[in-house]
């Protein structure tokens, strides 16, 4: 079913669908049954329930998982419904598909689980008796209505958890460039951070507390209407610090695609299953849009920025990202190596 046509501003650019669009991207969806082969499956959005498709997919493909389940919300996504349960019923539905999912990943895997505070206790109790489990990350969304007797609540968690000891992790690809607020020297020189003619920056190790991220909106190119939509910068740092290029990534709740356009622009080869078939074209859409053109807001020059700091970043001069071919055997990541395996 068709969304209907919303009345915009004449400098809105949210990312729409036409008649003509969606009728040529749908035939373009993969659809039940889902071949058996990694090559036949590589860079292609899905549309279908990814629940009851996760039995069809090959064991052991998947090198980086983004898991951004329906909340513990009364949400609705596009033609289909989420309705609010208990948090024991949250955890046990979590629970049900969860073990499904894992058989897809290598033992060397890693994975993001996205929630928020109602959500993210159960999730943390699945992912406890599962997998290895090393932060959570909180980041900041700086959109969210005010309360009169609550807490505004302004914030979201990524669990970020690992099959084994063996993974990969690449710290400075993710480090954040923000400006100096009290800038040491010594012996006259600025000591860790740069004196440049777009201002005093240094580059900081990531942590697990993100503010210097924004939700997108009518202004910014990559918006949709999709309720739940993730940032690409937030979606570029879980690639970036846990794949390399080549590397599969699977999002079983693809959205709008935002996983796959970002999995495009950063070279990776990806797999995402959507429910409704609107948001599938429009995830297909993002993809092709992305072919044109690789940039992503707030990532410049190789580094995540702080927000408000787009007259320092550098122009993008990234080349254009041309469909990814099947890479059989990926070049070896830097990978975190222990004995010690769960």
């Amino acid at each position: 079913m068709s969304q209907p046509e919303k009345q915009r501003a004449p400098r809105n650019r949210t990312l729409t669908l036409s008649e003509q669009e969606r009728a040529g991207l749908s035939k373009r969806l993969m659809r039940p049954p889902l071949p058996s082969s990694v090559r036949e499956l590589t860079d292609q959005v899905v549309c279908g329930d990814s629940l009851a498709l996760l039995p069809q997919l090959p064991k052991a493909f998947v090198d980086l998982l983004i898991l951004d389940p329906p909340y513990n919300l009364n949400k609705q996504f596009g033609s289909e419904t989420f309705r609010e349960m208990s948090l024991a019923e949250y955890e046990s539905w979590f629970e049900s598909w969860f073990p499904t999912v894992l058989a897809l990943l290598k033992t060397t895997a890693s994975l993001y689980v996205c929630g928020d505070w109602k959500s993210s206790t159960a999730i943390h109790r699945v992912l406890d008796r599962h997998v290895i489990v090393r932060n959570r990350i909180t980041w900041e969304r700086e959109k969210g209505r005010g309360a009169k007797s609550n807490w505004k609540n302004a914030s979201e968690d990524i669990w970020f958890a690992t099959i084994s000891n063996d993974y990969c992790f690449n710290v400075d690809a993710v480090k954040l460039k923000r400006r100096v607020m009290a800038p040491y020297r010594e012996n006259g020189q600025p000591k860790d951070w740069e004196d440049g003619l777009g201002g005093q920056f240094r580059l900081t190790h990531p942590s697990n507390l993100w503010t210097d991220l924004t939700v997108p909106f009518w202004s910014m190119p990559e918006n949709t209407d999709h309720p739940t939509q993730k940032p690409e910068k937030l979606i570029a740092k879980l690639l970036l610090a846990s794949s390399r290029e080549g590397d599969f990534v699977f999002d079983p709740f693809l959205g709008s695609g935002t996983t796959a356009a970002v999995a495009r622009k950063l070279g990776r080869r990806f797999l995402g299953i959507e429910l409704d078939e609107h948001y599938a074209c429009l995830a297909l859409k993002r993809v092709e849009l992305a072919n044109d053109d690789p940039s992503i807001q707030g990532y410049a020059g190789g580094l995540f920025w702080e927000r408000n700091t787009l007259n320092q970043q550098p122009k993008s001069s990234a080349p254009v990202v041309e469909e990814q071919p099947l890479l059989l055997e990926p070049p070896p990541p830097y990978r975190v190596s222990r004995s010690k395996t769960k």
